[in-house]
């Protein structure tokens, strides 16, 4: 007799079922992301914002070595005004 190849879809029926409760209060119906407790439409997909603020580096304009160099340029001009 010929082995009948495994249906993928039965490994998602048995796979853990998302954490998550709906708005209306039942719990998700989604399959878990794995390793995760969450389905992929609750945050199990992403692994979260990074650590510390690099979403908001555009550009050098504003960091600590640039403001002591303008800091020193405006007191070197100063001084030659006076």
């Amino acid at each position: 007799m010929d082995k009948l190849p495994i249906n993928p879809m039965l490994k998602a029926h048995a796979a853990p079922r998302c954490l998550a409760t709906t708005r209306m209060g039942t719990a998700c119906q989604s399959p878990a992301i794995k390793g995760r407790n969450r389905c992929r439409m609750h945050g199990g997909q992403g692994s979260g914002a990074p650590k510390g603020n690099r979403n908001a580096w555009k550009h050098g304009a504003r960091s600590g070595s640039t403001r002591e160099t303008l800091a020193l340029i405006r007191a070197l001009s100063r001084a030659l005004d006076a």
